[in-house]
């Protein structure tokens, strides 16, 4: 990783993570996270956000924060527009897609699927369904099985509140499926699978070729192992205080909890000392 503390180096864009980060336990942006977004974008910092929801999830985040960038959606398998025009997606190879699924019943996690557009799941009571629906503002889709919905997968999720089963079967997916996908643990009781160039570690490249914006001068925010790609390619990266150990070791720096505004907290400690004084009108996103 770059030496984050090099002061040569201005921070010229900043890749935000959502759940856990941005928001709350109760899913609510507050004013003073509002605020420093809105002070970024004043100062001419690149401003974008990254997230294991779906599309339809990420548009509560769009008027309060002033969106006007792309955003990366399941990690990266969706890139949609603030009017929620998808401008890319990629899906799951659909071989790789019915073997993960059957290794995640077979460890014993509920699974869901996602297209770019729609949430399925085979049982509606089963454990965090009500939750997600909460949290991405829309139900899921009741289908009795994934027969022909897997040609369109962008995510795949196995779901169980055993944490340490969710651990052990994210291992044995990296490992059986190795290259084929992309997989992590977005939460303790979550393992997203998603296309193998769809995680955050990519989105952060994407976002320095399309703005021509060194990978020194990017900063990325996080609580989740899923967070830890983006962590390694950014300059400076910045881990939640309600993290876990494993992710905080493997970040620069180590905020507050997104229950105590720790992103407005970094963003006034490390990114804005880090960012030129500029005569310039605000960055695009």
């Amino acid at each position: 990783m770059t030496d984050a503390t090099d002061p040569g180096q201005p921070i010229a864009a900043v890749l935000a993570d959502v759940d856990g980060t941005l928001v709350t336990k109760q899913k609510e942006l507050t004013p003073r996270t509002i605020a420093a977004v809105r002070e970024l974008r004043r100062r001419g910092v690149v401003f974008a956000l990254t997230s294991g929801r779906p599309p339809r999830g990420m548009q509560m985040l769009v008027e309060p924060l002033g969106m006007r960038l792309p955003m990366a959606a399941f990690n990266g398998g969706v890139i949609v527009l603030p009017d929620m025009t998808i401008a890319d997606e990629r899906a799951i190879d659909p071989e790789a897609a019915a073997g993960v699924i059957e290794a995640g019943r077979a460890h014993g996690l509920d699974m869901w699927v996602y297209t770019a557009t729609d949430w399925y799941v085979t049982d509606p009571h089963a454990p965090h369904v009500d939750r997600e629906s909460h949290t991405c503002r829309f139900p899921p889709t009741v289908v009795p099985g994934y027969d022909g919905l897997l040609e369109h997968a962008i995510k795949i999720v196995g779901v169980s509140d055993d944490h340490d089963l969710v651990a052990r079967a994210e291992a044995a997916a990296q490992s059986r499926f190795g290259a084929r996908v992309s997989a992590a643990r977005s939460q303790p009781h979550y393992l997203d699978v998603t296309h193998p160039t769809a995680n955050k570690g990519v989105v952060v490249e994407r976002l320095a070729h399309y703005f021509t914006i060194p990978l020194t001068q990017i900063a990325t925010f996080g609580d989740q192992a899923n967070d830890v790609l983006m962590f390694r390619r950014s300059a400076m990266s910045i881990a939640m205080g309600n993290a876990s150990e494993q992710v905080r070791r493997q970040a620069t720096y180590v905020t507050g909890s997104n229950e105590e505004d720790g992103f407005a907290d970094a963003v006034e400690r490390h990114i804005l000392p880090r960012v030129p004084v500029s005569g310039g009108s605000g960055a695009p996103g």
